[in-house]
């Protein structure tokens, strides 16, 4: 779920939806599905866009910018939580799994959205926050009354008279302690996350069903899929035995997949998505590869689609080593070779913007990069995620103070560094590069006022940069990062070779150069990213007399092919070759 979250683990995208590709086509691609071929674009609703100046982005704000959706050529929606809440954490602590939040608008605007969505051949997945509710949601309200009361079990309590109970790491809590001290029934809960998030407990049939007949309910409706968050967690030994001292530097190793987890998953899919037509994407857990196929392998009937967070911890404010990205993406793709499903995606809600991270914001590098950065997602196997305003080259809001951000996990973490004497200075620092708010800034429409977001005052702060980085000046540029993100997409649709093709790695100890094959039937495309802001050369090892070059990011002149095969790049140069 959050920034910095997966350290080793991956998270799981699940789904069973056939809609007439469940069998291998006449061009040969094995159980070839529509969510394999599918390009997912994510909208977190709050920054996207305010419709009644608010402040607030807002479901009919999402309806006017339809048409601009549909122009990137994605085919699934994302939508972040839009459920009633009371928004300690964005959305993410429900107190009504069938409500809409009252900022974001009504049911009937939701009804609406959903409908214009299929009007355009657009998919929504919805999120969907079931490790933990909100503190002010009704089951929580009642289970906190009494110790007898029927709702007692729907959460994890601890009765005080037993002592302390064994520490448990909260990664949002000021102070890091995932049990909250309640006086009405002298006890304890837990939260793994804000003390706001009391967590749900799995364990309880009752509960589960709740769950299932929200899924339900929202299945009636016609979505199109569920993102399950944060739902590694949900399984726990409720003996709650100590943990070893340091055990929260590598917590998922204690909180990911533990008790039933497989038993509840196969009872979901039992329940629910054996009777929809839903591509349910979980983000999931697993701290190996064996964890991951036993979670997706289609005779398990639990998950579909693997989803690796590897990857996205990578990028650190003292930078990176590609040979290190290499290494992880090349490793998840041999792993998921021939059973198993991967999505692709380097930037989401819960990280910062992805040309800030992975490429170079600087303004000589900022458009060339991100460029590439996309042609990686777009030209890997597996089922790429993009993440709204990253079609844009949109780069990281550049806050100096505590007082700028909005996330519960970057105010509440300043506050720990504040109470244990910490370096405030160092921790903002950080926060620039890695918090959550980067990512979740006001999306950048036109150089209008807040960016023409909102005609209000815009809950966080719009970025400085909108009056140069904005869609309507995009629009009008043939070679923006906007239209190449459409030409990406234009040629990863027309290509099932992108979506199916085998993967090759080229140039495997290069340091400025990611160079890859992908083959099907016959067909060959070469994919070639310089990650350095310097010249740089790869040597393929292949004839590319006869190369035709499908796509670059350079527009003046092709890139240098060498006598040895191989090609002098400049910084940042991607290109995509169909060999011959």
């Amino acid at each position: 779920m959050k920034q910095r979250l997966y350290l080793v683990a991956c998270s799981l995208f699940l789904l069973c939806s056939p809609n007439g590709y469940g069998q291998a086509d006449a061009s040969g691609e094995a159980d070839r599905k529509w969510w394999k071929e599918a390009i997912v674009y994510q909208i977190y609703p709050r920054s996207f866009k305010d419709s009644d100046g608010d402040g607030i982005g807002d479901l009919k704000g999402i309806i006017s910018k339809l048409d601009y959706i549909k122009s990137l050529g994605v085919n699934v929606v994302w939508l972040n939580p839009i459920y009633s809440s009371p928004n300690d954490d964005n959305g993410y602590d429900v107190s009504d799994y069938r409500n809409i939040m009252k900022d974001f608008g009504t049911m009937q605007d939701f009804d609406s959205l959903l409908a214009g969505m299929h009007r355009k051949g657009i998919k929504l997945v919805m999120d969907l926050v079931v490790n933990h509710s909100s503190d002010e949601h009704e089951w929580f309200k009642q289970s906190r009354a009494s110790r007898d009361n029927p709702y007692r079990n729907y959460y994890h309590w601890w009765n005080a008279e037993n002592g302390k109970p064994p520490y448990r790491y909260s990664l949002f809590d000021v102070n890091h302690d995932a049990w909250k001290y309640d006086s009405l029934t002298n006890a304890y809960y837990l939260h793994y996350f804000s003390r706001k998030q009391p967590d749900l407990n799995w364990e309880n049939a009752r509960l589960r069903q709740e769950v299932y007949d929200i899924m339900k309910f929202w299945a009636n409706k016609g979505i199109d899929g569920f993102r399950l968050d944060a739902f590694q967690f949900v399984a726990k030994d409720t003996t709650f035995p100590a943990f070893p001292p340091g055990f929260e530097k590598k917590f998922t190793l204690w909180y990911a997949m533990q008790g039933n987890l497989h038993g509840y998953l196969q009872e979901m899919y039992k329940e629910v998505f054996s009777k929809y037509d839903v591509m349910s994407v979980a983000e999931g857990a697993g701290n190996s590869f064996t964890d991951a196929h036993n979670l997706v392998d289609t005779n398990r009937h639990e998950l579909n689609m693997a989803y690796a967070f590897e990857g996205v911890d990578i990028a650190k404010p003292e930078g990176y080593d590609l040979l290190h990205f290499k290494e992880v993406f090349s490793r998840w793709d041999s792993a998921f070779a021939d059973q198993g499903w991967l999505s692709i995606f380097l930037a989401n809600h819960d990280q910062a913007r992805l040309v800030s991270r992975f490429g170079n914001d600087s303004a000589p590098f900022r458009e060339r990069s991100s460029k590439m950065l996309a042609t990686f997602i777009l030209t890997m196997r597996g089922t790429p995620y993009y993440y709204n305003g990253d079609e844009l080259g949109m780069t990281n809001a550049g806050f100096k103070s505590i007082e700028e951000y909005r996330d519960v996990q970057t105010l509440n973490q300043y506050q720990h560094e504040k109470a244990t004497a910490g370096d405030l200075q160092k921790y903002l620092q950080r926060a620039g590069f890695e918090s959550r708010d980067n990512g979740r800034t006001p999306f950048q429409w036109n150089n209008s006022p807040n960016a023409g977001f909102t005609k209000g005052t815009p809950w966080i702060k719009v970025n400085a940069n909108y009056s140069s980085i904005n869609a309507a000046a995009e629009e009008k540029d043939a070679n923006s990062c906007l239209n190449y993100f459409r030409s990406l997409v234009r040629l990863r649709t027309s290509n099932p070779c992108l979506v199916y093709g085998k993967y090759i790695l080229l140039d495997k100890d290069n340091p400025s150069v990611y160079a890859y094959v992908r083959e099907l039937h016959g067909q060959k495309m070469l994919v070639i990213l310089n990650f350095s802001a310097t010249n740089a050369h790869t040597a393929t090892g292949l004839n590319l007399a006869k190369a035709k070059l499908l796509l670059s990011n350079y527009i003046s002149t092709a890139s240098t092919i060498t006598q040895d095969g191989g090609i002098e790049l400049r910084p940042y140069e991607a290109a995509v070759y169909e060999l011959k």
